[in-house]
């Protein structure tokens, strides 16, 4: 049996485990820094993987209202039947490449961990004087 796809859920809660703070901080964070961090690029992906996921849902939903067993099915309605099947299947590819993606970068990352508070080297001996000419 094949394993289910991640989802923008379990992403976002990989992307939190990695950076050890709630996704509404690093949203703000990675809005608020530089657009070519690693955590700008996860956060945008994660983005696309979730207007993916809307976008399925969105079309499902409509697919099943135009094909609801009460309706008739004419002309006008086979095509927004196409339409919206073709739209979830675009929709579902996006979501898998993005989800592919992201799992395999955050495969590829691990928290480094924080090195213990260390007392700073100390400063090597002082030098003795050098000895005075010889007369």
């Amino acid at each position: 049996m094949r394993e289910p796809d991640p989802t923008a859920a379990t992403i976002a809660a990989r992307i939190e485990m990695l950076y050890g703070q709630p996704l509404g901080v690093l949203e703000a964070h990675s809005g608020a820094g530089p657009h070519n961090s690693m955590l700008t690029a996860l956060i945008g992906s994660l983005t696309d993987l979730r207007l993916a996921e809307r976008t399925i849902t969105f079309h499902r939903d409509r697919l099943l209202q135009l094909a609801h067993p009460e309706r008739s099915i004419g002309s006008f309605d086979a095509g927004h039947l196409l339409d919206n099947a073709r739209r979830i299947s675009e929709a579902v590819a996006a979501r898998d490449a993005h989800a592919k993606t992201l799992s395999a970068v955050l495969q590829s990352l691990h928290r480094v961990p924080v090195p213990a508070t260390e007392a700073p080297p100390a400063a090597p001996a002082p030098l003795p004087a050098p000895a005075a000419p010889a007369r």
